[in-house]
Parts: C-alpha cells; structure tokens; sequence
C-alpha cells in the first residue's frame, strides 16, 4: 500500500515548549495528540510525507508546489530562531505529481515561489514527527482559490504519482480549525465558529471526508476557517482506500480551533470515492440557488451571460421587470462568487444610467470583466458563479463612528478626491473598526489623512 495513512495537524506556534515558555501547558490535549499521532506515523516507517500548509504560497488559480531539492526554516518570527529545521524534497515525485495535475486539468508547479523557507504550517508538524524519528523527504503543497473538487483531485494526483513510483507516503494536512471561537480570543468571536468546530471535528472521526467537501461556504467564511482545503487535499489522497479514523484531541483555549486525527490505511474501500458526490451536491445546490433568484439577480446574470457568451451586452431589457427596476434610478453593486469566494464585485455610489436595470446591466458586466482583482471570467465559468446585487440607498453624513453598524450600513469615506466604500454585512467583517479600516485602504487613504464619514443602507437580492 503506497499510501500509508495521513495525520491531521493543528499549526499553533504556542505549541512548541520553546515558543510557549510554559503557555503550551493549555494546551497539553494538543501536545500529547501530536506526540501521539508522530509516533503512530513513525511506526508506518514513510519513505515521503506530503505536507499541505495553509501558509505555504496561495494563489487564487494555481496549486504551488515548492520547487528546488529541498529546504529551511525557523521559528524565528515567533522570537525562537535555534528552532531550525531542514528538509529535503523528493524531485522525482514532485514531477510525477505536477505530470498527473496537468494531465488532469488542474493548474499546478513550482512558479511563482516567494519564499523558499519553510513556513510554520510545515514546520510545527515536522517538529514533532523529527522527534518521533521521522526524517525522511517530504513535498510541500500551498492551497489555492480553486474549488473543494480540485482540492480533492490534487489529492487523488498525490495518490497516483505516489503508487507509480512506489513510495511508501504519509500525507499531512496542516490547517487550524475555526480562528472564532471566543470573544477574548485574538480574532474574537462569531457564532458559526463552534459550528464549524463541531462540524469538521464530527467528520475527523467519522472518517466520511464527503462533508469536508460539502460545507456551506459562507459558514466556513464567518467561521475564519484555516485548514479545510488542507484536509481536502487529503481526502484525495485518501480516495477509494479504508482507513480507520482516529479523533485524537479538538481544544479551543486560544479562541483557535486546534484538531488532531490519524487516518490509518487498513485496504480498500471503493465506497470512498467522493468526486462525484461532490460534483452533484455542488451542482445541486448552484441549482437551487439559481431557482430563488428573484428579477434582480436574474438581470445581472442574464447581462453578463450575454457579454460573455456574445461578446455584447443586452440590446434591450427584457419584458415583465418591477416598476422599481425600470422606473427608479439608484447606485447598485453587483458582486459575483464561485466556490464561496469572491469572484468580481463593481458598482456606482450614485446613479449614473437612465434606470437601476440598466445600471445593474452595466455593472454586472464590469464585475465579471473589469474589476482588476480578478481576470475576466469565462464562459466555463459562468454556471458556477453565484450572484448577488446591492442596491443602495443615499448615503447620508455621520459626525461619529458610534452611528455606523457593519451588519446595517454600508459606510463611505473620503478625502478629497480619494473615497473607499465598504457595503454592509460582509463575511468576516464585525467591527466598525474593521469597517473603517478596509474602506480606507481600499480608498488608499493614509492612517494619518483625516477622512469624512457616509454610511448608506442596501436592499441586497442574492
């Protein structure tokens, strides 16, 4: 049996007794499970560990895999520099996976490397399984924008590559659970963060990796998820073979989600195979998002589908719209996600066409094609794209930060000519502080420049 099992390890620096000076004691569930877990990996005797880190280089559409013969790094960013760790990588395998991804249509490879050293999602897992006598090879994998299925095909590659050439492999997802758990924690608190815990921790013991490949997206955003597209890589690299799931600890002390699991290799089980079901569920549910839109998002689907498709836009509006959509005129947003991420998002503060459908059918299209976060989205991509469309009210001038609310006012600052705006509820965005903060950055306001202060209600279609 090539693969030999995977480990499922938390990354927190307070981890290691020489960061934590004693702190690490809170977490002791954690420690002893990570000792545990690197002893369990040392006795399958692995001859490569394939690590995937949340911190390695992420890119929105491509699978990076570290290049060179091998690699360094240190805990030296958490003021503990003789942590040091060496690895060498396996080239050979690397290659064979890189073959295998292409061949698969999954854009992955060494470019684009910013950073050669080992990253503290890699090193913290390597700290333990080195003291447990682990020393062999590793290959080290970032995650990227790309769907749950393409975290679970490039799984299914390391598997592939791995049983080509025959290595005895152990595959290490390191991701931290939800960084939401307590209001006192350092990323503070949000009620899908314990839901999220629970959730994934359910799925470490059950084994049934379908649910890691199923979760709500806007769930895993507001949890401010680390590792799940970790542990979706490595359900891949476990396809169609039986393990024997093994829940080790989950400790929230930190306000972070910290989980341990061991997956042992026992055979085969063509039973856990889980890209189709993946496949379907998110086809499913696209459908059935589709069929609740109401004729606001519907115009902005229609209006991009066309350019898209035709390379023009609309000729004429279509028939049966609201009054409110033909005969009120209002700034409107338009944002586009795929795969619960954003995709695109372009839009007016004031109105600037005749009508608020005509400036829903104009925004729709620079959101899909102009916004320069983003390259322009492609006919493939267009049944995967989730819509929605924020209509704005006047903005109106508030004298203090006490009288704007994130979830109810979308908020506008401006200095001189320069001007950010923030729409309201948004994924990960609690505090008026935080607020503030993105919208000026994204008005490329200084933190000395004073600023005014608008905020402005929406009516959001989704």
């Amino acid at each position: 049996m090539s693969m030999l099992g995977a480990i499922l390890t938390p990354h927190p620096p307070v981890l290691l007794p020489e960061v934590g000076n004693g702190r690490e004691r809170e977490i002791s569930a954690t420690e002893d499970a990570m000792r545990a877990a690197a002893a369990e990996v040392a006795r399958w005797a692995p001859e490569v560990l394939i690590v995937a880190s949340p911190h390695t280089i992420l890119y929105g559409d491509y699978f990076h895999i570290a290049p060179g013969s091998g690699a360094a790094g240190s805990m030296a960013a958490f003021g503990t520099p003789q942590v040091r760790i060496e690895a060498r990588y396996d080239e050979a395998l690397r290659k064979e996976i890189i073959r295998r991804a292409e061949r698969a249509g999954l854009q992955a490879g060494t470019l684009g490397q910013r950073d050669p050293d080992l990253d503290h999602g890699v090193l913290i897992p390597l700290y333990f399984l080195r003291k447990a006598g682990v020393n062999c090879p590793i290959l080290r994998m970032g995650l990227s924008g790309f769907s749950a299925l393409d975290h679970y095909r490039l799984g299914q590659c390391v598997a592939e590559a791995v049983e080509a050439l025959g290595r005895r492999a152990v595959f290490v997802a390191s991701g931290d659970l939800s960084h939401k758990l307590k209001a006192d924690g350092p990323y503070g608190f949000a009620p899908e963060g314990p839901v999220f815990d629970k959730a994934v921790t359910k799925t470490m013991a059950s084994g049934n990796f379908l649910e890691f490949l199923t979760m709500d997206p806007s769930l895993c955003e507001r949890a401010a998820e680390c590792g799940l597209r970790s542990f979706q890589i490595m359900a891949g690299a476990l396809d169609g073979l039986a393990i024997q799931p093994r829940l080790l600890s989950h400790e929230g002390t930190f306000g972070v989600g910290y989980g341990v699991a061991l997956f042992p290799v026992t055979g085969h089980d063509d039973a856990r195979r889980y890209a189709a079901a993946c496949e379907q569920n998110r086809k499913e549910r696209l459908a059935a998002r589709r069929a609740k839109e109401d004729p606001w998002v519907r115009l902005a689907r229609l209006s991009l589908e066309t350019f898209v498709l035709q390379g023009h836009s609309l000729q004429a509006l279509p028939e049966g719209l609201p009054a409110e959509l033909t005969e009120q005129t209002a700034g409107a947003f338009v944002s586009l996600h795929k795969d619960g991420r954003l995709r695109g998002c372009i839009g007016t503060i004031f109105p600037t066409w005749e009508n608020t459908a005509m400036e829903i059918v104009q925004n729709a299209i620079s959101a899909g094609t102009r916004d320069p976060r983003f390259p322009p989205v492609r006919a493939g991509e267009l049944d995967e794209l989730e819509y929605s469309v924020d209509v704005l009210g006047k903005p109106e001038p508030v004298d203090s930060p006490a009288r704007l609310d994130p979830k109810q006012y979308g908020v506008i600052v401006s200095c001189g000519r320069k001007r950010g705006l923030l729409l309201p509820d948004l994924d990960g965005v609690d505090t008026v502080e935080q607020q503030l903060e993105i919208a000026r950055q994204k008005g490329r306001i200084g933190e000395d420049e004073p600023y005014t202060i608008q905020r402005f209600k929406v009516v959001r279609h989704a």
